[in-house]
């Protein structure tokens, strides 16, 4: 009952702006005007009607949904009636409140679209809501043809990154008694109106996934959405053919760990799909390139990685700062930041005969949180029972493990020495060479012979 009092205050101002709220009223105008509305009263419009504008932008799923939520926003606190439409003022509350309100008008909105009952949910009905919410985004972003370069890779048998994603943003939901929630032994509890608010409040996927829908859904209001930050640009070698073995959700997954100046685009580095089974390869596409991200496959289809704040190195000694982190996307999407336990942030290291060569990230030598070795394909991941400089768990699915699939991608903008344009060297074109002449120690004389260029000025 107090969703509905909540919802039905007699002095409700919409927080659109004079020119949004005409936007507003026009989709209105053009919905209660649809063929579709036979049955709805002439100021209202039915759930077909939305269906029917929406057409294939949006799963079905969804637009139910979101017509439900508008419907069972009661203003009057009357009785509906079962061919009754959405009202104008019905569809005003619910857009102002999803995509303009604090995060109490957007729980109370939330609710209506998962259940038409007042009061408590079950966890499980919250589970189905946000699987299809992440659903309708992949969904929606491909239909709108807005990958920005990313590919819409179809995951072969279960769990689905769909699933994995929701998994994740609802583990972030504090149930009653405080704790989070914890898989499939949650999924009977109890989530009222407090919880939904409060999870709505600390994970802003679930904000910007239910704007992104409304936005490219209904294509209303798409100036105040901003996708540059949400979904980065692929950023590939020109003329190369490339596809990721990354689906977009977890590029979003992983953008959303960054700085914001991070996020608006990935410039591929390395891929062994594109640049070979090579470590000095590696090592010669990804050191002075700013901060990156690496993710490979093991041969048990685990996914997983880190992120390197700092440029890479090569030299004996760890690197890097407290900004670093690992991550897994597959079996689960987990984020693992520094423990404050040590600074063994980043490691990277070739071609010495008495220590470690490879790439490290966390723990220690032999016992890394992350270790990519220059035996090409082989690995480790040793935690137990957990990675002290960032509390990781094993991230693959072996201690010692064994991989085909790595890439790495530089994100943000590169190093401004990388934007430097002249005349390559043997160096530029042989990144093993170069590496190998950096591994012992000897100067790139060639590199401070370079002009940089004038970027105040720059030549026509």
């Amino acid at each position: 009952m107090g969703n509905s009092q909540s919802l039905s205050r007699p002095k409700f101002r919409s927080q659109f702006l004079p020119k949004e709220q005409a936007e507003i009223d026009g989709l209105f105008d053009a919905l209660s005007s649809d063929r579709h509305n036979s049955e709805t009263s002439p100021r209202s419009f039915s759930l077909q009607a939305l269906k029917s504008h929406v057409g294939e932008a949006l799963p079905p799923e969804m637009v139910t949904r979101l017509y439900n939520g508008m419907w069972r926003v009661n203003l009057t606190g009357r009785a509906q009636g079962p061919s009754q439409g959405v009202s104008r003022e019905q569809f005003t509350v619910s857009m102002s409140h999803l995509l303009k309100g604090n995060s109490e008008e957007k729980s109370l909105v939330i609710l209506k679209m998962i259940s038409a009952t007042e009061g408590p949910v079950k966890a499980r009905q919250v589970q189905k809501f946000t699987e299809d919410l992440v659903s309708a985004v992949v969904h929606v972003l491909t239909h709108r043809q807005e990958l920005r370069g990313w590919t819409r890779k179809k995951t072969a048998g279960p769990p689905a990154r769909v699933q994995v994603l929701a998994a994740q943003l609802l583990s972030e939901m504090r149930l009653q008694d405080g704790q989070r929630f914890r898989g499939p032994q949650c999924l009977d509890h109890d989530c009222d109106q407090a919880m939904i608010e409060d999870w709505v409040f600390r994970v802003p996927h679930v904000t910007t996934f239910l704007s992104v829908v409304i936005h490219r859904g209904f294509l209303v209001l798409c100036s105040s959405l901003d996708l540059a930050t949400l979904v980065p640009a692929c950023q590939v070698e020109q003329g190369r053919e490339f596809e990721s073995f990354l689906d977009v959700l977890s590029v979003i997954y992983l953008n959303s760990q960054l700085a914001r100046e991070q996020r608006h685009c990935w410039r591929l580095l390395f891929s062994s799909q594109l640049h070979g089974q090579s470590f000095s390869q590696l090592c010669g596409r990804i050191t002075h390139q700013g901060p990156c991200l690496a993710i490979l496959e093991d041969h048990d289809g685990h996914v997983f990685g880190g992120f390197a704040s700092c440029s890479w190195e090569v030299k004996p000694q760890f690197q890097g700062d407290n900004k670093c982190f690992l991550f897994s996307i597959a079996p689960c999407m987990a984020v693992y930041m520094h423990t404050g336990y040590n600074d063994h942030y980043m490691y990277l290291n070739h071609g010495q005969q008495t220590i470690p060569n490879g790439l490290g990230m966390g723990g220690q030598h032999g016992y890394f949180g992350l270790w990519v070795d220059a035996d090409f394909g082989k690995g480790h991941s040793k935690a137990k029972p957990r990675c002290t400089t960032y509390n990781s768990p094993q991230l693959s699915a072996k201690e010692d493990f064994r991989f085909d699939k790595i890439e790495v991608w530089g994100v943000g903008d590169p190093p401004e020495t990388q934007l430097a344009k002249g005349k390559k060297s043997i160096l530029d074109v042989d990144p093993e060479t170069q590496i190998l002449l950096e591994a012992s120690g000897r100067v790139r004389h060639s590199e401070g012979l370079r002009e940089v260029p004038d970027y105040d000025n720059p030549k026509e």
